[in-house]
C-alpha cells in the first residue's frame, strides 16, 4: 500500500495514511488567503520516521498550489519546520 497524503478539507486537516493506518494528521484553519497550521500529530508507535516533516511539507505545498499565501504555523512543530526550510519563509504570516 505504502504512503496516502490527503487533504480533508471537511475536517479541517491534512493526514498521511501508512499502509491504510493514520500515521500523522497537520491540523489547518483557512480563512480568505490565509492558512494557520495549528496542531502536528504522530501516531505515538510510529514516531522518528519523519511523517510529520511528510505531512507538513505536502500541505504547504497544496496550500501555496491552492493560493493560500499568508501561512501561520502557530503549532511549534510547523514553525520549527519553517525555520528548516527558509526557502518557504515567503510564505510566513508576519
Amino acid at each position: 500500500m505504502g504512503q496516502e497524503l490527503t487533504h480533508e478539507p471537511d475536517a479541517n486537516r491534512y493526514v498521511l495514511r501508512v499502509d491504510g493506518v493514520v500515521a500523522s494528521v497537520l491540523d489547518v484553519a483557512e480563512r480568505g488567503e490565509a492558512i494557520s497550521f495549528t496542531r502536528a500529530f504522530t501516531n505515538p508507535s510510529l514516531r522518528g520516521r519523519g511523517y510529520a516533516d511528510v505531512v507538513t511539507s505536502f500541505a504547504v505545498e497544496d496550500a501555496e498550489r491552492r493560493g493560500l499565501t499568508r501561512m501561520l504555523p502557530t503549532c511549534w512543530y510547523v514553525a520549527e519546520w519553517f525555520d528548516r526550510h527558509p526557502e518557504k519563509a515567503h510564505l510566513l504570516n508576519r
